[in-house]
C-alpha cells in the first residue's frame, strides 16, 4: 500500500482554543433532524416507493422527530410526489418541521418552492460545495465566484418565500466543509447570514457538514468552535452538524461538534447514508441516554424500528451495530455469561439507583429487548455524470455534453417509476432504444453522392416515409447537409440548430461508428439522435433520421 501518495485534506483553523474540550458530555440533547427520507433515501440500491416513504416518515414522527428532511423534490418525481401527498392529505403534524433540499441553481430552487406550497412549517435547505478539490476539479471556479454561487441562492430563497408569504426558516451548508479552509466556509456562511437577516424569532440554521470524513475527530471540532465563536448573528442562528463517517467516526465527530457548541444533528436511524454513511442518530442518542441525559428521542422499542427499517429500505442492521444490533447484548463467553448472571443478582438484591452491570453498558429492556437470550450505480438519484460514466467505461458511447442532461433524466425516469436500481445492460438499452438508429417514421434506404469541383455535394438519397419508399435530389456542402436539405425541401421537415458529433466504439477493421446528431423543432425542443454503423458517414446520416423521427414522435 502506497501509503505516500496521501496528503491531509483538511484544514486547520488559524485560530486554535480548546476550553470546550474541559466538558464530559452535552448538558442537553441537540435538535435533532432525520434526513433518512433524503440522504439515506438517495444511497440506497432501489430507493423507497411513495408508500415506503409514508410508512417511514410516520415512524420517524413517532419516534419523536421534529425536524425531518422529506427529500429533494427536484430529483425525480417520486420525491415530488412524496412531498405533495404529506401537504395534501394533511399528515404533518403541526409540531413538526419538513425539511427540503435543494441546490443553489435557480430552477431547481423553483420547482422545490412549487412542491412546498401549502407546507405549514418548513425549512429551506440551500447548499454548494466550498472545499478546495470542488473549487479547482469539478467547478473551476474562483473563491468569489463559489460566495457568488451562495448569495444568489440565498436571495432567490428569501424572494421566493416572501412571494408566497410565507414563514419558511432557511438552512445553508457551505458542502464539503471539511475540505475547506475555515475562514473561508465562515465569510461564505456569513455573507449568506447577512441576505437572510435571521432573528432569534426565525432563526436561520448553518449546517457543517463532514461531507467526506477527513480528519481525527478532534479536528472536526477545533473547526466547529472556531464557525461557533465568529459566525455573525450567532443568538439568531441554529449551528447544525451533518457527519459522514468515511473514516468510521461519525459518532465521534458528532459528540466532538456538540461539545464545541453545536446545537444541531442530521443523520439517519442505523447510520444508513452514501459510502459508509451517515451518523447514526441511534448511537448518538442512546450514547446520551447512557451519560444521563434525555436524547428526547424515543427507543425504547428498537427491534420494531429495525423491522420496520429493514422493510422499507432493503438494509440489514448489522447484528453487531450498537445498542440496536442483534448480538450487541448478547454473551458467548463463559466468564462473560457468568459475571453477568452475578451483576443480575446483585441488581435484584440491591435495587441500586443507578444501572451500573458487568458488560451491560445499558439495560436491555430500556431499548425493547429481554435478558433471555450490510463504481458508479444508477437510480432515480443518479445525476448525469453517474450515467455519462457507466456509458463510457461498459460501452465506450461518448455522448456530447447536453445529451448526457437529456439521457441522464430518462434513466432517472425508467429508474423512479421501477422502484429500482438499474444495471449497465439495463442503461445501455434505454440508451438504443431511445436514440439509437430511430427508424419510424422515416427510414434510410441508402444515398449516393458524389463531389463536385467546387466541393458540393449532389446525388439522391432513398429513403421509406410510413413504409412507402421514396427518392429525392440531395445537395448541400457535406453528405449530411446535402441529406438534411433535401428532407427539409422534399418532406417538409422543419428544423434548426444541426449540431454534429462522432466518434468510434472500437478499433480495428471491423469497428463501429456513433454519431449524435441534436435539432431544434419549430416549436423550440431539442431533440437528439445516435446512428451507429461501420461507416462514419452512414452513422451520421442514421443519427440525423433518429433525430427527426423522436422530433415526428415528440419525444
Amino acid at each position: 500500500m502506497n501509503h505516500t501518495k496521501y496528503a491531509k485534506g483538511y484544514y486547520m483553523p488559524p485560530e486554535i482554543h480548546l476550553d470546550w474540550l474541559k466538558k464530559d458530555a452535552p448538558d442537553h440533547a441537540p435538535i435533532w433532524c432525520s434526513v433518512d427520507l433524503r440522504d439515506g433515501n438517495q444511497s440506497l440500491m432501489i430507493p423507497m416507493s411513495l408508500d415506503e416513504k409514508l410508512a417511514f416518515f410516520d415512524l420517524l414522527v413517532r419516534v419523536g422527530f421534529k425536524e425531518i428532511e422529506v427529500g429533494f423534490p427536484a430529483a425525480s418525481e417520486t420525491e415530488y410526489e412524496f412531498l405533495r401527498r404529506l401537504v395534501e392529505d394533511d399528515l404533518i403534524p403541526d409540531d413538526v418541521t419538513v425539511q427540503v433540499l435543494t441546490q443553489a441553481r435557480e430552477h431547481i430552487i423553483r420547482k422545490t418552492f412549487e412542491a412546498l406550497r401549502g407546507v405549514k412549517n418548513a425549512i429551506v435547505h440551500v447548499y454548494n460545495s466550498t472545499s478546495v478539490a470542488q473549487r479547482e476539479q469539478v467547478f473551476q471556479k474562483s473563491k468569489e465566484e463559489i460566495l457568488e454561487i451562495a448569495v444568489t441562492g440565498a436571495k432567490l430563497l428569501k424572494q421566493l418565500t416572501e412571494e408566497e408569504g410565507a414563514g419558511y426558516r432557511f438552512e445553508y451548508s457551505p458542502e464539503s466543509f471539511t475540505g475547506t479552509e475555515p475562514e473561508y466556509a465562515l465569510e461564505v456562511c456569513n455573507a449568506v447570514l447577512d441576505v437572510w437577516q435571521p432573528t432569534p424569532d426565525r432563526k436561520a440554521i448553518i449546517n457543517l457538514p463532514v461531507t467526506v470524513q477527513m480528519s481525527m475527530p478532534h479536528v472536526y471540532g477545533m473547526q466547529i468552535d472556531y464557525i461557533n465563536e465568529r459566525l455573525k448573528y450567532r443568538s439568531a442562528v441554529v449551528l447544525s452538524l451533518h457527519p459522514h463517517n468515511d473514516r468510521g467516526c461519525g459518532v465521534a465527530d458528532t459528540e466532538m461538534g456538540l461539545l464545541a457548541g453545536a446545537d444541531r444533528v442530521e443523520g439517519t436511524l442505523f447510520g444508513n447514508g452514501e459510502r459508509t454513511g451517515n451518523v447514526d442518530i441511534v448511537t448518538v442518542a442512546m450514547n446520551m441516554c447512557a451519560l444521563g441525559v434525555d436524547p428526547r428521542l424515543d427507543f425504547s422499542d428498537l427491534p420494531h424500528l429495525v423491522e420496520i427499517y429493514e422493510k422499507v429500505t432493503r438494509m440489514q442492521v448489522n447484528p453487531r451495530q450498537p445498542y440496536s444490533g442483534a448480538l450487541v447484548f448478547a454473551a458467548f463467553s463463559g466468564s462473560h455469561q457468568d459475571a453477568i448472571a452475578k451483576g443480575m443478582k446483585y441488581w435484584e438484591e440491591r435495587k441500586p439507583a443507578k444501572w451500573s452491570l458487568p458488560y451491560l453498558y445499558i439495560d436491555p429492556k430500556d431499548v425493547g429487548r429481554t435478558y433471555d437470550g450490510d463504481v458508479i450505480r444508477i437510480n432515480s438519484q443518479s445525476g448525469k455524470g453517474g450515467v455519462a460514466y457507466i456509458m463510457e467505461q461498459q460501452y465506450g458511447v461518448v455522448m456530447p455534453k447536453q445529451m448526457r442532461e437529456d439521457f441522464s433524466y430518462r434513466v432517472k425516469s425508467v429508474s423512479d417509476n421501477g422502484h429500482k436500481e438499474l444495471l449497465p445492460d439495463e442503461i445501455y438499452k434505454v440508451f438504443t432504444d431511445t436514440y439509437v438508429n430511430i427508424s419510424f417514421p422515416y427510414e434510410l434506404v441508402d444515398f449516393l453522392l458524389k463531389k463536385l469541383p467546387d466541393g458540393t455535394r449532389i446525388g439522391d438519397v432513398h429513403l421509406k416515409v410510413d413504409g412507402e419508399e421514396r427518392s429525392y435530389e440531395a445537395r448541400g456542402n457535406g453528405r449530411l447537409d446535402a441529406i438534411s436539405n433535401a428532407l427539409q425541401e422534399y418532406v417538409g421537415l422543419r428544423y434548426t440548430n444541426l449540431t454534429y458529433s462522432e466518434h468510434a466504439l472500437e478499433i480495428g477493421q471491423n469497428s463501429r461508428a456513433i454519431s449524435y446528431i441534436s435539432i431544434t423543432g419549430e416549436s423550440g425542443g431539442v431533440y437528439w439522435g445516435a446512428g451507429m454503423d461501420t461507416d462514419i458517414i452512414t452513422s451520421s446520416v442514421l443519427a440525423l433520421f433518429s433525430a427527426i423521427n423522436r422530433m415526428k414522435a415528440g419525444h
